[in-house]
């Protein structure tokens, strides 16, 4: 007997239904598995509640009021200003996000062979998992308990208030004068869009650049998008700290220049990401972690304890959803299916999505130089493809990094009109191990984005 009963014996226990717990969860049941199914929170992780399809639901919001005020460029007339409703944008996207979330729910719930918990997950052994007064047990486990945002030592930042991702899905005002504090990804989508809701934004970068890990060509371009919006870009800030100043907040930049500061009326923290990992007793399982709390996995995802898989963005594979649902796909193709695929096959791609958006994929150049591959290089300003000069948004630029003796494309960014749809002709090209001269020699519909990237690469030359 265990405190509040008997222990409930499945086939597999997973912990987290993010992106790849609930397809895994269907897989399993449908090979006639018993699968106990444990969720804390909101079904569908952070994607569907405080990731991609709220926020890209605000940003749809932010981007129609942008052309709203941007009509009369196209002959279009409105009458009278632009305004914008905050309570009538969070709740177009707390309607679509819920929906989601039900979605996710209802399918759980609706699988014959699974049973779900409600409540936190903690081990207790290698094959034991209490949730709450129960005891499970499986001969699986499976580990998809996503991240949270990471709140820095900051000083002075534990005692000023401020957001999050997850706290901005509660915002259901427009900010006076918003802070962001982070240059990527998160930090770079929050500022565009709440500057096209009518707020003032500052971001403050403490790195050299925004997006540092991107050729700083693009961080250079991307950072002209959003100053033209009029967002405040401080970057260099190497002494960060906040403060309370009347009814706002300062935060303090650069303590070598005599500390000056920016003064908003809300700050939100966008400085990266932690996973769900402290608080799972994962040292009683004997699962390792790394000095960050990502539990360590092999190419296949397996733990250092044989039965116990981590999927999703808690293993350091990967931040993203897709990242996420493909670690389901290489879980489920080994087990079932006799495919040793392996997170070793997959090329990284991923996309910021400002307007325009970036779409990237495998390395970046400088990333391929320092790889010891001699490159070819292609680029192509937007204001060249007459499918974004016909829309008004001509703004970026492509780029490809192709290998000059296999002929391997190696990497790209778009950063334009559709750049996150485009990209995936040049993905698709990687992973069909295909020359570029495959697409170079294509014909394209005309007028599309996607028609310039054969003449893209028909542009390929050595770097200077």
């Amino acid at each position: 007997m265990t405190q509040g009963g008997k222990t409930r014996r499945f086939d597999a226990i997973i912990i987290g239904t993010g992106q790849a717990g609930p397809a895994l969860a269907a897989r399993l049941a449908g090979e006639g598995m018993t699968v106990a199914v444990v969720e804390r929170g909101r079904f569908g992780g952070t994607c569907v509640n405080t990731g991609c399809i709220p926020t890209k639901t605000l940003i749809a919001s932010a981007y129609a009021a942008h052309l709203a005020r941007r009509a009369a460029g196209f002959g279009v007339t409105i009458g009278g200003p632009v305004t914008v409703d905050m309570k009538q944008v969070k709740a177009r996207k707390d309607h679509i996000s819920g929906q989601s979330e039900s979605g996710v729910e209802q399918w759980m719930r609706g699988l014959e062979s699974a049973t779900v918990f409600a409540g936190h997950a903690r081990f207790e052994s290698a094959r034991t998992v209490r949730v709450g007064g129960e005891l499970l047990e499986a001969e699986r486990i499976f580990v998809n308990v996503g991240g949270r945002a990471l709140v820095p030592p900051m000083p002075g930042l534990d005692q000023v208030p401020f957001l999050t991702n997850a706290g901005m899905m509660d915002v259901d005002f427009l900010p006076e004068h918003l802070v962001i504090v982070g240059g990527s990804y998160i930090g770079l989508e929050f500022g565009q869009m709440y500057r096209r809701f009518g707020a003032k934004v500052t971001i403050v970068e403490k790195g050299l650049r925004l997006i540092q890990h991107e050729d700083e060509d693009v961080s250079r371009a991307v950072q002209e998008i959003l100053e033209a919006e009029d967002i405040d870009i401080r970057v260099d800030a190497n002494c960060l700290s906040a403060r309370m100043e009347g009814d706002g907040v300062a935060v303090g930049l650069d303590c070598a220049a005599g500390s000056p500061q920016v003064l908003g009326s809300h700050l939100l923290m966008a400085v990266g990401r932690v996973p769900n990992t402290d608080d799972l007793g994962l040292d009683r399982a004997g699962v390792d972690t790394d000095a960050r709390g990502y539990i360590k996995v092999d190419e296949q995802l397996r733990t250092s304890v044989p039965g116990i898989w981590a999927l999703g963005d808690c293993n350091g594979r990967g931040a993203f959803t897709h990242t996420s649902y493909n670690d389901y796909e290489i879980v489920a193709a080994n087990l079932f299916d006799n495919d040793p695929r392996s997170v070793a096959d997959r090329i990284p791609a991923y996309a910021l999505f400002i307007d325009p958006p970036l779409g990237r994929v495998g390395m970046t150049e400088r990333e391929a130089r320092q790889s010891g591959h001699r490159v070819l290089i292609g680029t192509r300003p937007m204001n060249r493809v007459g499918r974004a000069v016909e829309k008004g948004e001509s703004l970026g630029f492509m780029k490809v990094v192709v290998d000059a003796d296999t002929q391997m494309i190696l990497g790209a960014a778009i950063l334009g009109l559709a750049g996150d749809e485009v990209v995936h002709t040049l993905l698709d090209i990687m992973y069909a191990k295909a020359p570029y001269t495959t697409v170079s020699r294509a014909m394209h519909i005309h007028p599309t984005v996607s028609e310039l990237v054969p003449t893209l690469l028909q542009s390929l030359r050595m770097p200077d």
